[in-house]
């Protein structure tokens, strides 16, 4: 059987690409630049892609009820981390993909390094549900967990901490769709978290 050269050209970016949006590839640059400025040359850029993925299947100009553009801060947590990091992000503008991206790597540096975990999955998860649902909810729940350190444990206290129970669904479905089934996607594009 012989496959023509046509046949491969228009296969090869369904096999290699997946569920990828086409708009994702305009942004990898940016976000494997910056990710690597804050981050270091270790930096997740498959699972901040997979968050990007998540919010705004890389769309810039979109909001929902409460966050809007690529990344979908709210106006108060765009307003805290412009406050705060200002000056190495540039001026404050949700829908600029550039600010989004810029903001959303730093947000989650900062959420990262103020989790406690066993490993990077622990650390990153929960960073990640801090970015969904707010610090105060995942921190209250680790001081129930029976292991603060891991993410198992501290997700077992969803609904009997703080918040009500009908919030922890998206709560917890939030780093795993990121890491668990929007990550493989972006799998070539830098260091993969591992989470088992």
């Amino acid at each position: 059987m012989r496959i023509s050269i046509a046949t491969l050209l228009v296969c090869v970016p369904l096999t290699v690409y997946g569920q990828v949006p086409q708009a994702a590839h305009r942004y990898r640059a940016e976000l494997t630049r910056v990710s690597h400025v804050i981050w270091g040359i270790r930096a997740p850029v498959p699972a901040f892609a997979a968050q990007v993925h998540q919010e705004s299947a890389w769309r810039h100009d979109v909001c929902s009820p409460y966050a809007c553009g690529l990344t979908q801060f709210t106006a108060d947590t765009a307003d805290w981390i412009q406050k705060v990091y200002g000056t190495e992000l540039g001026p404050k503008d949700r829908f600029n993909p550039v600010w989004a991206l810029r903001a959303m790597v730093r947000y989650n540096k900062h959420l990262f390094d103020a989790t406690p975990g066993h490993t990077q999955c622990d650390r990153l998860w929960g960073a990640l549900r801090k970015y969904n649902g707010g610090a105060g909810h995942w921190n209250m729940e680790s001081r129930y967990a029976e292991d603060r350190l891991d993410r198992h444990s501290v997700d077992a206290q969803c609904g009997k901490a703080r918040r009500s129970y009908k919030h922890c669904p998206e709560s917890l479905g939030y780093p795993r769709r990121i890491l668990l089934t929007h990550q493989p996607k972006y799998a070539g594009w830098g260091m993969y978290v591992t989470c088992n």
